[in-house]
């Protein structure tokens, strides 16, 4: 069902109260949410909230979007945007292919459950990579590559996983058919993204209303994922242009001073508040799956997603080698184990079609990869950064003010 307003008011109190729990613990807020979500599910006054594509989507995603979008400059990603282009491209299809070779071989799934798993898996979510480098306070260059990455990098997924249902339902779509899906996914959704954030912009310019300028944020950011969903088109990419387009084209509004400032912390505040109910909800749904009946699949997945992330940035990262916009191998150790997976997945896991074979088992290993992504990769994250030299010693957190969850901007 959806999230009652008793339902949601538990999930915030849990949400602040682990907040202040994690913070004291030195634990990722992530990890300290979904425990806590494996926990609220055991309780009897547990809320009966079911994790849904829709929900996922319709509800939490845009929010995040908008606001990493937002705090990810122009200048920071022009300057490394081929490099970030191909790993978003080449490399979902380098780690997709590995995967489903995988699944297919040493787990025996069919050819086609095996490409669904590794095309929905493939693309690093962009939910558990932004929070999860955000608390671990990198920055600098590393957070501009694996950030835009993880943003940009749905919308081959999206087009691939289209192709594969397409396939699933009895279609068989010519490389021009191809061509003009991806055309339109992500072509038509940058565009429509844009649009409304134009159109949003120049209202922003007719007003000095900081809670008027704040509606207009907002209705950018859900109102160009929904538009672009409705019309097939990616509607990940459309709020990540509107993010980008809102923040970075300024000079063609005038948002007051008191305006921007009201809008940065409310979208704080929204993708706050959108973590930590789809980590507390991963928590709870995850609680449920059966993972034991599907052992093997499981540890091949974990082992393919892994395989498939480092054959996709080692190799690509060569490319690069003798130019400017070299990745040094610090940073492409980085990528390869920073590339997490999270909420996309489930969501594109979850709303599959009932005639895809083994649907409920890619569900299960979904969770498991998911699973290990928040609490084998997010726990050692930020002491792999720390041994690269890309974070500094722990300090203590007394007085410390903004040792805050998964917001911290760029």
């Amino acid at each position: 069902m959806d999230i009652t307003f008793q339902n949601g008011t538990l999930l915030l109190l849990i949400a602040a109260v682990v907040a202040m729990i994690s913070r004291r613990l030195r634990l990722p807020y992530s990890v300290g949410l979904v425990l806590a979500g494996i926990v609220l599910s055991m309780a009897p006054f547990a809320p009966h909230v079911t994790l849904t594509k829709d929900l996922i989507f319709t509800a939490l995603l845009p929010p995040l979007l908008f606001e990493g979008a937002y705090y990810l400059h122009w200048d920071q990603l022009r300057r490394d945007f081929c490099p970030i282009a191909v790993l978003a491209t080449f490399g979902v299809a380098i780690s997709a292919c590995v995967t489903a070779a995988a699944m297919h071989y040493l787990a025996h799934w069919q050819w086609l459950s095996a490409t669904v798993f590794g095309v929905l898996i493939a693309a690093t979510d962009p939910v558990s990579v932004i929070a999860t480098f955000k608390e671990a306070k990198a920055k600098g260059r590393l957070l501009v590559l694996i950030e835009a990455e993880s943003l940009l990098n749905d919308g081959t997924a999206a087009v691939a996983f289209a192709v594969v249902i397409a396939v699933a339902a009895g279609q068989a779509p010519t490389s021009l058919q191809v061509a003009f899906m991806l055309l339109k996914m992500i072509g038509g959704g940058v565009l429509c993204g844009g649009a409304i954030a134009w159109g949003a912009l120049l209202l922003a310019g007719r007003t000095n209303d900081h809670l008027v300028e704040i509606t207009l944020t907002t209705i950018a950011a859900y109102g160009s994922f929904l538009l672009a969903d409705h019309f097939g088109l990616s509607g990940v990419l459309a709020t990540i242009t509107a993010g980008l387009v809102m923040a970075n084209f300024t000079r063609f509004s005038t948002i007051s001073e008191r305006g921007t400032e009201a809008v940065q912390a409310f979208w704080e505040y929204a993708a706050f508040i959108a973590n930590s109910l789809i980590f507390l909800l991963i928590g709870m749904r995850g609680a449920g799956q059966p993972f034991g009946a599907v052992g093997v699949a499981v540890l091949v997945a974990l082992a393919a997603v892994t395989v498939g992330r480092a054959a996709a940035v080692y190799p690509l990262s060569l490319l690069f080698l003798r130019s400017k916009l070299r990745i040094s191998t610090k940073h492409q150790h980085a990528l390869v184990w920073g590339g997490l997976r999270g909420a996309l997945a489930l969501a594109l896991a979850l709303g599959l079609p009932v005639e895809i074979a083994r649907k409920e088992q890619i569900i299960t290993v979904s969770f498991a990869v998911v699973a290990f992504s928040v609490f084998v990769q997010g726990l050692t994250m930020a002491p792999l950064l720390r041994t690269l030299g890309e974070l500094p010693a722990p300090t203590s957190i007394k007085g410390n003010s903004h040792n805050h969850p998964p917001v911290a901007h760029l």
